[in-house]
């Protein structure tokens, strides 16, 4: 599954005054951010609406920036998937290259990327929660701030299921918004406690894994045992025919053959839009359904709780000590780099076995990706806090302002590369010179950001998604730009 990861959100919900003035960056995927004024009881009637969305100013920059790490992040995992068959997304070796300079790309992308950027977007996407939440009840909201959280999440289903079935199946948003309609009565628990919830759901997700063990050992027991009664000239019996198709298919859905993978590059690179839209519902429905609700549903909630419970400890908004980023560098990256590393070798070293790959890949992948993940997020926040690279921070905070945008992007630019219906370059590029799309698409991103920005309050996505939830169009220009001031000038 790809990536994607991840927790792409328009604008952090904010209140303002709710919290000290100091904390920087916040969260989020969903909801957008909202600003809670009184409640108008007693008040003239020209008192301001009790929710509305959040001004540029209000914003948390650390949260911006890590955002916009994490949105441009996930595209070295999605490149894979948009530009090579499906099964080259895990397994290097079957489509892309396994050797040389693709090799060494799949391995540091495996290490340090793999997992690591959607497990930033899922608890960012936790940590907007608390965000939107926490500053609203202070400031009196009631019940409509519910409402308001609400109709944000289902409108970010509806436009994770166009974007999952029209433009690209990797879609993560639909996930993160069905997860999210759960969240919200969980917003007032304690930190230890959420992260404690976050824990067990990964270690049910864990189990999953060491489960995937056993099932690949046996499936590759059942197709030895049953060829070798083939191989003896035996007739199979129908159960012994069922048994090994089952296993087989098990195997090919990792390790697809030949014909497969032509078929599915014939489809993808010459087929027109039509059909490569039926191709991508197929692979949308099962992945909506069984594969969320069987599997991705433990990981994704698993790393939303821990991100409420880390945004209550002030993880994300770069509040914390700089002995505290320091030392959940050292730790996350000490711990998961490493680890990382030899199991992504062993598994290597096995052929990429099936089996392996749940062995090595799968069962301790939790660890490894949130112990990595701790990592880029500690140095985040410490550039965040000492105030370096300041051009650089502003364009990725103007990416993570975007961020829903940029998603929605990548996907579009990328489609339009690799399918039939634009230049078909499916399956044309080996795993490294992915990596030249990749820059150039990430250019893109950032020129388009800082440019949008410059003149409008939000990046266009963002814009509707807004006037969707308030069922209101939002207002777009900046003040000061001609053309606010022409609408200002206007309405006097």
């Amino acid at each position: 599954m790809s990536d994607l990861a991840s927790a792409l959100r328009v604008e952090e919900p904010v209140v303002a005054g709710a919290l000290p003035a100091s904390l920087p960056a916040a969260a989020a995927v969903v909801p957008a951010a909202v600003v809670v004024v009184p409640a108008r009881g007693d008040a003239d009637e020209s008192a301001p609406p009790l929710v509305a969305p959040a001004t540029p100013q209000e914003r948390i920059e650390s949260i911006d920036v890590l955002r916009g790490v994490s949105v441009l992040g996930i595209l070295l995992i999605n490149i894979n998937s948009f530009g090579l068959p499906f099964a080259a997304y895990t397994d290097p070796s079957t489509y892309g290259g396994a050797s040389g300079a693709n090799f060494v790309v799949w391995l540091v992308n495996h290490v340090l990327f793999e997992g690591k950027m959607r497990a930033i977007f899922s608890m960012l996407f936790g940590a907007s929660v608390v965000i939107l939440t926490s500053r609203a009840e202070r400031r009196g909201g009631g019940v409509e701030i519910a409402d308001v959280y609400y109709r944000r999440t289902l409108w970010l289903i509806a436009i994770g299921v166009l974007h999952a079935y029209f433009i690209w199946y990797g879609d993560i948003l639909f996930f993160y918004g069905v997860v999210g309609l759960a969240l919200f009565p969980f917003r007032k628990l304690s930190a230890r406690t959420l992260c404690i919830l976050g824990v067990l759901l990964l270690c049910v997700h864990a189990v999953q894994g060491v489960r995937g063990i056993h099932k690949a050992e046996r499936a590759a027991r059942t197709i030895a045992e049953i060829e070798t009664i083939e191989r003896a000239g035996q007739a199979l019996t129908a159960n012994q025919q069922e048994q090994l198709n089952s296993a087989r298919e098990q195997r090919e859905y990792f390790k697809p053959d030949a014909r497969t993978i032509a078929a599915e590059i014939e489809t993808t690179r010459g087929g027109g839009y039509i059909e490569n839209l039926k191709a991508r519902s197929h692979v949308t429905a099962s992945l909506q359904s069984d594969v969320f609700y069987r599997y991705l549903i433990w990981d994704i909630a698993g790393m939303l709780l821990l991100g409420m419970g880390l945004m209550k400890l002030g993880v994300f908004d770069a509040s914390r000590s700089v002995r505290f980023y320091v030392f959940m560098a050292i730790v996350g990256y000490g711990v998961g780099v490493p680890l990382a590393t030899v199991l992504s070798l062993r598994w290597a070293h096995s052929g990429f076995d099936v089996t392996a790959m749940f062995r090595y890949i799968r069962a301790p992948d939790d660890i490894v990706r949130f112990s990595v993940a701790a990592g880029h997020i500690a140095v985040v926040m410490l550039i965040c806090k000492s105030g370096v690279l300041p051009a650089t921070r502003r364009a990725l905070a103007k990416v993570g302002r975007m961020a829903l945008t940029n998603y929605l992007l990548m996907s579009v630019l990328c489609t339009l590369l690799f399918y039939g219906y634009g230049l078909g370059m499916f399956a044309e590029l080996e795993r490294f010179e992915l990596l030249y799309v990749v820059v150039i698409v990430w250019g893109v991103n950032v020129i388009v950001s800082m440019i949008w920005l410059t003149y409008f309050r939000f990046g266009p996505i963002e814009w509707a998604w807004r006037s969707l939830t308030y069922a209101k169009v939002q207002p777009m220009w900046l003040p000061n730009q001609p053309a606010a001031t022409a609408v200002a000038a206007s309405a006097r």
